[in-house]
């Protein structure tokens, strides 16, 4: 039985969907090994509010008004994605944004995510990584509590947006992948995408099933490893059948990859600024260091290794990062002018 006719929560109106899918020709000649790689294109879900978090965003935005909580507060690294959409969404609904941000190295870039923060005027504090884990819990108890006593009410947000509330998001772009893959004439699949929150992999792998989609989805982890991916996934998604009686009590079995994280969360290696230099000057579109990079890297390992000998397409799900390239820029400029020195 198709889930097609899901009674979805609210939602607001603030990604730009549907998202393209279309084949990369040259990419797919030079790491396809006969088969067709796609590219399911989250990263063009707005311009300045781009990426996979919006589409978690549109529901977690909409439970916020509808409950008159005024503002969001939500944490991740500097260079977060999911904190540089809250805060552009928090500033397009008139609401407040409060950010509680890791610093993972001895400085700070004011540049790319961090940057547009404080454009859309978030208030924010950071943390160093030694003090995460129960900094950010007293964090958010004293913000949500600071925000009672003004009057300003707080909706407490994790880590991307991957929860209960912002697993609809992919459950509905599941719905959506499905039409693309019917257009395309993609009879079977494998979809590819990094994972660093569970939160995308988890809507993904739910509504794949929801929605009978003829595909497997495999995350490429990007920090921790396969078993807490999995793990993750699984947790997540029985505390949203818990929360939300439309969704039925299905089982769910996570495929992860764990060899894409590299020197760890947000540092990258030589060959992934190698691989971000290579694609976009095949196909124009350019991957970002801490996310999409590397589950491409994963990607066209395993595809290398024979891992997806069963099918004949794969769908890579770029999920946004752009703004990420910015604080990596010596980096990629020596990537750059070694290809062009090849060239």
């Amino acid at each position: 039985m198709a889930f097609s006719l899901i009674n979805y929560p609210p939602r607001l109106d603030l990604a730009r969907l549907p998202t393209p899918l279309h084949l990369l020709p040259r990419a797919s000649a030079r790491w396809g090994a006969g088969k067709r790689i796609w590219i399911k294109r989250d990263d063009l879900t707005g311009s300045a509010l781009t990426g996979n978090k919006v589409r978690k965003l549109e529901f977690i935005a909409a439970h916020a008004l509808a409950e008159g909580l005024t503002t969001l507060v939500t944490c991740g690294g500097v260079q977060s994605n999911h904190c540089r959409a809250t805060a552009l969404i928090a500033a397009q609904l008139g609401l407040h944004c409060h950010l509680v941000l890791r610093s993972d190295g001895d400085s700070v870039s004011t540049t790319g995510n961090f940057l547009m923060d404080q454009l859309a005027g978030a208030t924010y504090e950071i943390l160093p990584s030694t003090q995460w884990g129960r900094g950010v819990k007293e964090a958010f108890s004293r913000v949500e509590a600071s925000c009672l006593q003004t009057g300003r009410p707080a909706l407490l947000i994790p880590t991307g947006g991957s929860d209960s509330l912002g697993v609809w998001g992919y459950i509905a772009a599941a719905e959506e992948l499905g039409n693309d893959l019917r257009e395309a004439g993609i009879e079977r699949a494998a979809v590819a995408l990094a994972t660093g929150s569970a939160g995308t992999q988890t809507g993904l792998t739910a509504g794949a099933l929801l929605h009978e989609l003829p595909v497997s989805v495999v995350g490429y982890a990007v920090c921790d490893d396969s078993d807490w991916f999995n793990a993750r996934v699984c947790a997540d998604w029985r505390a949203s059948v818990l929360r939300w009686p439309q969704l039925p009590d299905i089982a769910l079995a996570p495929l992860t990859r764990d060899h894409s994280v590299g020197p760890g969360y947000g540092k990258a290696d030589p060959a992934i600024y190698a691989l971000i230099t290579e694609l976009t000057r095949l196909e124009g579109i350019p991957l970002d260091p801490v996310y999409t990079a590397k589950a491409f890297h994963g990607l066209i390992t395993d595809i290398e290794a024979g891992h997806y000998d069963d099918v004949d397409d794969i769908v890579f799900v770029h999920t946004g990062g752009v703004f990420g390239l910015f604080s990596h820029e010596q980096e990629l400029l020596k990537a750059a002018a070694s290809a062009s020195a090849v060239d």
